[in-house]
């Protein structure tokens, strides 16, 4: 028997409604309002989802850690580890495995959620399930993010990307960008803009591409910034508007704001930024295998 660990999301109605009994979106989803008018459905087709992943398990005789807090430390080594929702329940998931752990993601409602990183969904859990037990499922080796800053390591795990800001939305974000080579030499640039997106090859389909950014082969090892809104100065051109840096190279940020932001993969994981502060963008030493993605993209650096 192999030892698993299943990481389930937390749906919307069961937080706000089942959990939480909030009478504000009780009452929306009552009015059928169209802010909500999808959860109820998302919510039956994530508990289907896990109903179908429990009986996957007893045909195929193995047991398995059951857990609704996809963030909680995982103290455990475990041989495979599945997460049940979507995207955002798999990257946070991710923050917590090292490089040896294999990852398989089911979308548990795919017709409201995108699942890039899922590899099964609601309706063949079994057959995907059976597949990663059997070693069959092709697995693909994605580039991680490390950020450091003022030297010091933040995170060392980052899968989609990092956006880097003022902290209103509403004012300019004000930093020097440079880009270290590791064979010596640097470009930098004082700018004016809405922050930047700065992420990994798993994360150009995203924020990176919608910023103006290029798509980049799955299992590419470089990083690529895209600056949002840039600021030209009249009579001026701005040189590094967007870029990829190579393994071994550096992305540098001087923060130049009295309150900057720094958000790794989405809202949740945020660091609060002083003036002067230096942050440092690279490819991690830590991968991660991930379950049934062949096929989605290019997979050739």
């Amino acid at each position: 028997m192999s030892k698993i660990l299943v990481l389930l999301k937390r749906t919307p109605y069961t937080e706000y409604v089942l959990t939480d009994g909030d009478s504000h979106v009780m009452q929306l989803l009552a009015q059928h309002d169209p802010s909500v008018a999808r959860w109820r459905k998302s919510h039956d087709d994530h508990e289907t989802t896990v109903t179908e992943l429990r009986a996957a398990l007893t045909r195929l005789g193995e047991t398995a850690v059951f857990s609704d807090a996809p963030t909680t430390k995982i103290d455990e080594t475990f041989d495979l580890v599945v997460t049940v929702g979507g995207d955002g329940t798999l990257l946070a998931a991710s923050h917590q495995l090292g490089p040896d752990t294999r990852l398989l993601g089911i979308n548990s409602a795919p017709q409201h959620s995108v699942g890039f990183f899922c590899g099964g969904h609601k309706g063949n859990v079994h057959a995907t399930l059976k597949k990663a037990l059997a070693n069959k499922l092709p697995s693909t080796t994605l580039s991680r993010m490390q950020v450091s800053l003022n030297k010091k390591v933040l995170h060392a795990r980052v899968l989609n990307e990092a956006l880097f800001c003022h902290a209103s939305p509403a004012a300019t974000s004000k930093y020097i960008l440079t880009v270290r080579k590791k064979r010596g030499g640097a470009r930098e640039e004082e700018q004016k803009s809405s922050g930047l997106w700065i992420g990994p090859a798993a994360g150009s389909t995203a924020a990176q591409r919608s910023a103006g950014g290029k798509v980049l082969p799955l299992t590419s090892t470089q990083i690529q910034y895209v600056v949002r809104e840039p600021y030209t100065p009249l009579g001026k051109r701005l040189r590094m508007i967007q870029g990829l840096v190579s393994e071994g190279d550096e992305i540098e940020l001087r923060n130049k704001m009295r309150s900057a932001r720094l958000y790794l993969d989405g809202h949740k994981t945020e660091f609060r930024l002083a003036l002067g502060d230096v942050l440092v963008m690279s490819r991690s030493p830590e991968p991660l295998c991930v379950l049934g993605l062949i096929g989605r993209r290019k997979t050739t650096a």
